[in-house]
């Protein structure tokens, strides 16, 4: 049966019978590869129940229905696995990580900002953790600043009171103790907002420092946000 070039649609063809059943196939492609909505991008296991019209990237590794499949979009799409090879240029929301990601040609790639005609590429990206603090005058974070990150700025939200004898908290790095933020609030729903005047470059990975005012931690807990840019080189 033809296709069409894109998505793959099935055509009806001249004198078919059940029309129907080619027109719901296609109308179930349109609706799942539309506006592309990954449920994951990392499971090998393909779920017991999947959604109908639920779409999954499939990674290296993956088994069962799946097998041999990997970097093709599998779609649970009639009750059954229809499997799409993508295109250079689709785009697509990754629900569980809550971020889109862009197909190159070759693979997947996050927080594209600008590419080049061979690869060379901008990249932005937040990486978001939470931090538990440690009782002590400092507390270093295991999330860590990536390395070569361009950072713009870093954000943090208390979720859990911090508690101790401090009356208030730094944030920044080793050396540089209040780079992000100084006199932060300790009640949860506080907040900080580190935005630099100019972009910082960590050659190697560095944890970020809480440092504790007026006293020492307790505990706490603070979700950190680390905004930053990284390159790519171009190809060959």
């Amino acid at each position: 049966m033809s296709e069409t070039p894109g998505f793959g649609l099935p055509l009806i063809e001249p004198a078919q019978a059940q029309k129907h059943v080619t027109v719901n196939e296609a109308l179930g492609l349109i609706d799942g590869l539309m506006q592309l909505r990954l449920v994951s991008v990392s499971l090998t296991l393909p779920p017991a129940t999947p959604g109908e019209g639920h779409a999954y990237l499939v990674p290296s590794g993956a088994v069962n229905a799946w097998a041999g499949r990997m970097g093709e979009i599998a779609l649970f799409s009639n009750g059954g696995w229809v499997f799409i090879i993508p295109k250079a240029g689709w785009t697509a929301w990754v629900s569980d990580e809550a971020r889109r990601i862009f197909f190159d040609g070759l693979g997947w790639q996050g927080g594209e900002l600008a590419r080049s005609l061979t690869g060379a590429a901008t990249l932005g990206a937040v990486l978001e953790f939470d931090h538990v603090i440690g009782a002590g005058l400092t507390s270093l974070s295991t999330g860590m600043i990536p390395a070569k990150a361009m950072v713009l700025g870093v954000t943090a939200r208390v979720t859990a009171d911090i508690t101790g004898s401090l009356t208030s908290w730094t944030l920044g790095v080793e050396g540089f103790e209040t780079r992000y933020g100084s006199g932060l609030g300790l009640s949860a729903g506080s907040y900080a907002e580190g935005i630099l005047s100019s972009p910082t470059t960590h050659y190697s990975a560095e944890a970020l420092k809480l440092s504790a005012t007026g006293g020492e931690f307790a505990g706490g807990t603070v979700r950190l946000a680390i905004h930053y840019l990284s390159l790519t080189v171009p190809g060959m």
